[in-house]
């Protein structure tokens, strides 16, 4: 009967070993409201993700801005895409609006604002910009914009505020009739949503006629990526993943970090994969939520799907745009497409 005593409390002991508990920090707390977290803890239960997201609040705000100054070097991956391609497309963006003296510059995803600055000096040597309209989800990256744009355009009114555009429309009180609004979304951000032609959808219910969408992807096929990590999926995916370790409190030792092909989303993924089985256990801000995740199962920490043309021109055509003119950079590796309202 001991014996048989014994080896349950050895069983039980082994299960709590076995079952590690990671509790969020409070400064993790911090940086969502209670609508994101229950979205955040919902996506990691349904479908095994932290959406990438919201890795721009908070530190992850200071880890992007790192990132994109790295981006604008010259000689170093990717640098300037969206700059490049907002000076090839210059002649024709300033050309387009009709009847319009003044154009309103709205940057969603605007991160620290440094795609557009060549782009809005341009236009205010032209005396074409009334204003420039900052939103992010990241009130963090919002403040980095706010310094930046002011210090280099200390003349030009500027505006900010917080945006999901994967969910909502941009409400109507941050849009301005006096001129033509240009909507931005650089920084091939739209390769990395979840619901590409649900933001689509919402930029085009935010659009006046003769306003303009303008955004920015890699082009290709993303299954026939070559294995090796760079750029985005190299150095920001490893600053989110030591991020997570962190401030959700999973020990490097109980994890890796894995990037991979995923098929179902035909995405490359960055997927952090545990190596033992764990319980996160949020329990603050009036939430008590537990989420198990077993070993060797992965959550997807970071993501981006290339477009083909046809694909991009489709989406954009169900979210009821119209796509009126687009190019390339001269490596054929990113595109820059311009839509109306259909």
């Amino acid at each position: 009967m001991a014996d048989k005593n014994n080896l349950r409390l050895k069983n039980q002991n082994h299960s709590i070993t076995n079952n590690r508990i990671a509790k969020p920090s409070s400064e993790f707390y911090t940086v969502f409201s209670q609508k994101e977290l229950l979205n955040l803890i919902e996506a990691l239960k349904t479908r095994r993700e932290i959406p990438l997201k919201y890795s721009y609040k908070g530190y992850g705000a200071n880890i992007w801005d790192n990132f994109y100054r790295k981006l604008i070097i010259p000689n170093w991956y990717r640098s300037n895409v969206e700059i490049k391609l907002l000076r090839d497309n210059f002649k024709y963006l300033n050309g387009k609006p009709q009847n319009c003296h003044k154009v309103n510059i709205v940057d969603v995803g605007a991160g620290n604002s440094y795609p557009v600055k060549d782009y809005i000096r341009k236009l205010d040597k032209l005396s074409r910009i009334n204003r420039y309209i900052a939103l992010d989800i990241s009130e963090e990256l919002l403040e980095v914009s706010k310094r930046n744009f002011t210090k280099w355009f200390p003349f030009i009114k500027y505006t900010n505020s917080y945006i999901d555009i994967e969910n909502s429309p941009i409400p109507e009180y941050l849009l301005y009739q006096d001129g033509i609004n240009i909507f931005l979304h650089l920084g091939v951000t739209i390769g990395n949503l979840q619901h590409r032609v649900k933001a689509l959808q919402n930029f085009r219910q935010s659009m006046h006629k003769h306003d303009l969408l303008v955004l920015t992807n890699e082009i290709g096929y993303s299954s026939q990526w070559d294995g090796i990590a760079r750029g985005g999926c190299y150095y920001h995916a490893e600053q989110i993943y030591r991020g997570i370790n962190s401030n959700i409190g999973i020990p490097n030792q109980y994890c890796e970090l894995i990037r991979k092909y995923d098929k179902k989303t035909d995405s490359v993924v960055a997927n952090m994969k545990f190596l033992s089985d764990y319980t996160i256990d949020f329990s603050s801000m009036g939430i008590n939520r537990k989420v198990e995740i077993s070993k060797d199962e992965e959550i997807t920490i970071w993501r981006h799907h290339k477009h083909q043309i046809p694909e991009l021109i489709q989406e954009i055509g169900q979210a009821g745009l119209q796509l009126v003119h687009y190019s390339t950079n001269k490596y054929q590796s990113h595109i820059m497409v311009i839509c109306k309202v259909k």
